[in-house]
């Protein structure tokens, strides 16, 4: 998903890939591990931050600065290479069958996000932050030239923010917060024909890299703010006249107006489905308490 340039992040980047120290307590996870798994493999992965051998009891390091920032990443980064080498079923999985495990755990942090709690939220971004780096550990192990680890995730997302924010890394000048917005809405555009020219590509389309896996909401109003950012006109937002179903052009439509306003319609919509759930909470307890006839 596209990086909220809003609020750029000074991430330098990562130093090169080390050994990190273990850790003694392992991640939870919501995954309930099936009775039976396959045993895991003994062998580690291809370039990875470092596995603990079996039988060694992972602990953490205290040479390497347990108040340093990021240091309990590395904690992390063991304890998921102990998982994968030693529990069969942390050891079985692929990103196939990781992959409702990575749209569960997300939902599960915009809950946790709109409930206002702010450990339940860190929590739930743990369990967002495993998902990442399980996928990158899977991928450290393919030895066909595809894989990549944790490190090489981190680079590219550390170099992708220094990239696009010129203003803080380099000598351009801007504004405020909208002219960020076009730098990097600029830099981006650039990066994708540079792309598309390295592999003969064609000229490519603003829609480009979209995602029509996402909820419709989200997916129509991503579609018009890419389409209003390329000058597209916005009479093409009308599809009354298109062989679509009057109610699916009418949502269309709502979802312009929402981007009008500068609003998020799965957002909105969320916080309308959160409020009728409350109505009808308290609704089911006023029967429960109402007085016999």
């Amino acid at each position: 998903m596209t990086q909220d340039p809003n609020n750029p992040e000074g991430v330098p980047a990562p130093p090169a890939s080390s050994t990190p120290p273990a850790s003694s307590t392992p991640p939870a996870s919501s995954a309930e591990p099936p009775s039976s798994a396959a045993p895991p493999s003994s062998g580690g992965p291809v370039g990875s931050a470092g596995s603990a051998s079996p039988g060694r009891r992972a602990g953490p390091d205290k040479s390497a600065g347990q108040d340093a920032p990021g240091s309990r990443l590395l904690n992390l980064v063991a304890v998921m290479d102990r998982l994968r080498t030693e529990c069969p079923w942390d050891a079985k999985q692929t990103h196939e069958s990781l992959a409702p495990y990575l749209l569960e755990e997300t939902y599960e942090a915009l809950e946790a996000l709109e409930g206002g709690d702010p450990a339940d939220l860190r929590e739930e971004l743990g369990d967002v932050l495993l998902q990442v780096l399980f996928h990158a550990r899977v991928a450290a192990e393919r030895a066909d030239g595809t894989g990549y680890t944790i490190d090489d995730v981190a680079d590219g997302i550390a170099s992708k923010l220094v990239r696009r924010h010129p203003h803080v890394f380099g000598d351009v000048t801007v504004t405020g917060a909208g002219e960020v917005k076009q730098n990097w809405d600029a830099i981006k555009a650039a990066e994708r024909a540079a792309a598309r020219a390295a592999s003969g590509g064609g000229g490519g389309s603003v829609l480009d890299g979209v995602p029509f896996g996402q909820p419709a909401l989200s997916l129509a109003a991503q579609l018009q703010r890419r389409a209003g950012r390329a000058g597209v006109p916005p009479e093409l937002a009308d599809l009354a006249d298109q062989p679509v179903g009057e109610l699916g052009a009418a949502l269309f439509t709502l979802v312009t107006r929402a981007c009008e306003a500068g609003l998020d319609p799965e957002l909105e919509l969320r916080a309308a489905a959160r409020a009728y759930r409350d109505r009808v909470l308290a609704w089911e307890r006023f029967r429960e308490h109402a007085p016999e006839p």
